[in-house]
């Protein structure tokens, strides 16, 4: 098995302001804590962002967050959909160096991280869903906390891909 740590839309009006996401401090360090064994052990970060009306490539909220260790060996990928797959180089990246499981983390648990993780397991990639290292913002029926909780739960319990996301703690993520 092949992996690679997939860390999705960790930018800064994701992770700042009127728009920060739930416990966002504990989610950074945890996908940080990540992001530096996956480094040590030669695995590859990829480092996803999102750009539309509202974050607008180049923008300063568009950017990485500052608090986001990354390298310049990370891989980036820009996507203008919720689906890190669809009309970016992803799936190239990812093919060309044999890559065939994904750790997933990153903003927003029920928008990117829920729709990334469904097109992987399509496409037939083994996931791991790191579950206390994405998270979101409350919407007008649920808290932030609740649908991280719930898009754990529906992820880690599809079976008709075939594949299945496994959901665990950063804890307990080994590369």
């Amino acid at each position: 098995m092949s992996t690679a740590l997939l860390i999705i839309d960790v930018q800064s009006d994701l992770c700042t302001g009127d728009y920060a996401c739930f416990d966002i401090d504990n989610v950074l360090q945890r996908i940080n804590g990540m992001s530096r064994a996956a480094r040590e052990a030669g695995v590859p970060v990829v480092l996803v962002q999102h750009e539309d009306d509202d974050l607008q490539y180049g923008s300063a909220g568009w950017q990485l967050e500052p608090r986001l260790l990354t390298d310049s060996t990370d891989l980036k990928v820009r996507k203008t959909t919720p689906d890190s797959f669809l009309r970016t180089e992803l799936t190239d990246l990812l093919q060309s160096r044999g890559i065939d499981h994904l750790v997933i983390c990153g903003l927003q648990s029920d928008y990117c991280v829920d729709t990334t993780t469904r097109r992987a397991l399509a496409q037939g990639y083994g996931v791991t869903l790191v579950g206390d290292a994405h998270s979101t913002v409350d919407n007008v029926v649920l808290s932030a906390a609740q649908i991280s909780a719930h898009h754990n739960a529906v992820l880690g319990s599809i079976s008709s891909f075939g594949p299945r996301a496994k959901v665990v703690a950063a804890a307990d993520v080994r590369f």
